[in-house]
């Protein structure tokens, strides 16, 4: 298995935008052969000391995949080409995370 943290940065005040299009998306990606988890999260004040920031601009998927092949076929599916032509305008950057349990 392998998880993904993707780091997705949108233009302020683009997040409801981003978010109906991620969420017409999201079963798509969930229904892929190999995925084990697939959803958005917001930070969320929690008051911790150790806590930067929050980020309105940011928002993270946090994915599961049983291989790295799984992801290499999601990241190629029309869907996926179809939702970033969907946030072209919105999106500022992506950052992806790929790393293994231990």
């Amino acid at each position: 298995m392998i998880h993904v943290i993707a780091t997705i940065e949108i233009k302020p005040g683009t997040r409801a935008a981003f978010l109906e299009v991620f969420h017409k998306l999201a079963p798509l990606v969930r229904a892929e052969d190999g995925c084990i988890e697939y959803g958005a999260a917001i930070d969320v004040g929690a008051g911790l000391a150790v806590q930067p920031p929050l980020r309105e601009n940011t928002l993270m998927v946090v994915e599961k995949w049983a291989d790295l092949a799984a992801l290499k076929v999601h990241l190629q599916a029309p869907h996926m080409n179809d939702y970033r032509i969907a946030v072209k305008d919105i999106v500022t950057s992506v950052q992806l995370h790929v790393l293994q349990p231990v």
